[in-house]
């Protein structure tokens, strides 16, 4: 695995200060968790201080485990720099050091969150967590039920597992652009899923919409706000007037973008326009571990109508009966949750709580800024072809290699049998960039004479979501281009 650079050549910037409390420490792992453990740990031990004491593990058992770890510390160097700044491939945003402190606290627990006998704070915290998320999408207790899961995958399948309960024989129908889980979801639940044409921007096209809506068994319509791909917005608001026609549910997937409601002010008009409606959908999933500083794995399900939880009543021939309070098991289909997740999250919204304008927010901001600025270099030079209908909507940058035509980026042409794209992408990669690759259809970027063709051609592209990435463009600029200097021959 290639050296990271130095953390000498961190900017001294107004992101990376953001970054120190909004994201994580932009040179790599250090031992602030470690730091932060240490006063906290005793504090929790303090805790349980009248227990009678445990025989604590012998000398030879922890050099033992310690020679282990330190095995596994370089076991895992075989990674990409995810933490880095340099990295701006995948959706990979390091927790913050809060978070993973607070995760550790917890696991010396362990508490598991399908019941409060399994984690009496870590539910507490859980539901007020879970309330704070549902506040930043305009929805208020008693009036939704929620709560968090393993991952974002679960959370759709919850929420489409409801939809089939609730439309029972319908179909469910998603933008092209829509990430493939629902598709996979719905084959799971055994419920038709219909895939809808996107439009250029990547979001899902209107008039192919209604075209299936027309058709009378449209039970639900998954919107996604921020497709994986090119970041794209559903226009949610428009859909809500088709719902008003046409009496169908609607599920928000804003897995990867819905931290953005709490930046409206920065987004164009048509993005704001959706993320300002989603208080009138009736599910929503976010995963904090994406832009929420979480570990993995943390999603989060929320409803609009709290009286969906009749769906997941059951009967069991055990139970507990030390609290008479409402078990998160007893509205999640799964069991067993890690209560960690839910404490992590708890302390890092207590640190920097989901509001507008607020220090969280900005780290939304700067990585979005990021994002323009790359987009706006991209735009300057002849050698590239950015999406012909605008800018990014959130934070993801997507950007083809114009060779007279579009058709040398195409992965296996006759004429390149390694797009100019791969070749980049493992250029920037020797030089510490880390960039990922897409396919998209080339009509989305302006070619001369190739406007139509409906081919797909393969993308460079850059997910911008570290705040201190905002400080970083011009490092990432010049690593790229002497990348593609170096495979152009410019």
């Amino acid at each position: 695995m290639a050296s990271v650079p130095s953390p000498d050549r961190l900017p001294n910037s107004a992101p990376e200060r953001i970054a120190s409390t909004a994201g994580a420490p932009a040179a790599g792992p250090d031992d602030c968790v470690s730091a932060l453990l240490a006063d906290a740990s005793r504090r929790l031990a303090q805790q349980f201080e009248q227990l009678a004491p445990v025989t604590p593990p012998r000398a030879e058992d922890l050099e033992a485990m310690g020679a282990v770890l330190d095995e596994t510390a370089s076991r895992l160097g075989d990674n990409y720099p995810y933490f880095h700044p340099f990295y701006a491939g995948q959706m990979l945003k390091p927790p913050h050091p809060l978070a993973r402190a607070a995760y550790s606290l917890a696991m010396a627990i362990n508490p598991n969150n399908h019941a409060r006998d399994g984690g009496r704070a870590s539910s507490e915290m859980e539901i007020e967590a879970v309330g704070h998320i549902a506040q930043m999408f305009g929805w208020h207790a008693p009036g939704f039920l929620g709560h968090l899961t393993s991952s974002g995958t679960i959370a759709n399948l919850e929420a489409l597992w409801v939809a089939g309960q609730t439309q029972p024989g319908k179909r469910i129908v998603g933008s092209a652009q829509a990430h493939y889980t629902h598709s996979r979801i719905s084959a799971v639940l055994k419920l038709d899923y219909a895939s809808v044409e996107a439009d250029s921007r990547g979001r899902m096209d209107l008039n192919a919409l209604e075209s299936e809506l027309k058709k009378g068994d449209v039970g639900t319509v998954v919107v996604t706000l921020g497709t994986t791909a090119t970041g794209g917005v559903d226009p949610l608001d428009q859909i809500l007037g088709l719902r008003d026609r046409y009496g169908f549910r609607i599920h928000v997937d804003a897995a990867y973008g819905g931290y953005f409601r709490l930046i409206l002010d920065a987004l164009d008009e048509p993005a704001r326009r959706a993320f300002d409606s989603i208080d009138q959908a009736d599910s929503i999933v976010v995963d904090p571990h994406k832009h929420g500083l979480q570990p993995y794995g943390c999603g989060c399900v929320l409803f609009r109508d709290p009286g969906v939880g009749r769906f997941y009543k059951h009967d069991s021939p055990y139970t507990y009966f030390t609290s008479k309070d409402l078990h998160l098991g007893e509205i999640s289909l799964e069991c067993s949750r890690a209560g960690a997740s839910a404490v992590a999250l708890w302390a890092t919204q207590r640190l920097l709580p989901n509001v507008p304008h607020g220090a969280f927010a900005q780290g939304l901001a700067a990585g979005r800024r990021a994002a323009l600025e790359l987009d706006r270099r991209l735009r300057g030079d002849g050698r590239f072809a950015a999406l012909a209908a605008g800018p990014p909507e959130l934070d993801i940058v997507v950007w083809a290699i114009r060779d007279k035509s579009l058709t040398a980026s195409r992965a296996g042409s006759p004429d390149q049998p390694i797009s100019y794209a791969q070749r980049i992408f493992e250029a920037c990669a020797r030089r510490n960039l880390h960039l990922a690759l897409v396919q998209l259809p080339q009509h989305w970027f302006p070619a001369d004479g190739h406007r139509g063709d409906s081919s797909l051609v393969t993308c460079l592209r850059s997910v911008l979501m570290k705040p201190e990435h905002e400080g970083w463009v011009p490092q990432i600029w010049q690593e790229y281009m002497g990348a593609a200097g170096e495979i152009l021959g410019e």
